[in-house]
């Protein structure tokens, strides 16, 4: 009998400790709490061209009267954009990013917090973090900018003698 027990309790407790893992992983799940989604991808950019970091709350959520924060903590200041309310804080804002980027101010009551970035340049690069203070939730976008003759590659046939083929 004292050989049965001892055999059924490791079993027993591994399944109890596989229970409650599964539960802590799954708790925001089960309160019903948003969770911040952000691309899975580097994200590349040309420099001039716009571009949209996605970030969105699942399920949908309204935050619109919520505080927003993009940053990029290589910067000082590291704001990228950052409102209360749907009104944008300008004043915090780091300087090379002033009136470049934005929100989709009707789309956050529906918990879309995606950020756009005009006329990208080079010094954009980099790591950028969606976060929601109040729901204590972040998401991180990571941004390659790339030159535009790093795009446009140009092909050559020097060093080709022409004259040496023909049809």
């Amino acid at each position: 009998m004292a050989h049965q027990l001892n055999g059924l309790f490791p079993q027993s407790l591994l399944k109890a400790f596989s229970v409650l893992i599964f539960i802590i992983l799954l708790k925001d799940v089960c309160n019903g709490q948003p969770q911040l989604i952000g691309p899975s991808q580097v994200l590349v950019a040309r420099a001039g061209d716009d571009v949209i970091l996605p970030c969105h709350l699942e399920p949908a959520y309204d935050v619109s009267a919520m505080t927003l924060e993009w940053t990029r903590s290589s910067l000082e200041p590291r704001f990228v954009y950052v409102s209360r309310g749907s009104q944008e804080l300008e004043k915090l804002k780091n300087p090379s990013f002033k009136g470049r980027t934005s929100v989709f101010v009707d789309e956050l009551k529906n918990g879309n917090i995606s950020l756009k970035i005009s006329k990208v340049k080079s010094d954009d690069t980099g790591t950028y973090r969606c976060y929601v203070p109040v729901l204590e939730k972040e998401a991180f976008v990571e941004l390659v900018v790339a030159s535009v003759a790093a795009t446009s590659p140009v092909i050559s046939l020097s060093g080709i003698d022409k004259n040496s083929y023909t049809l």
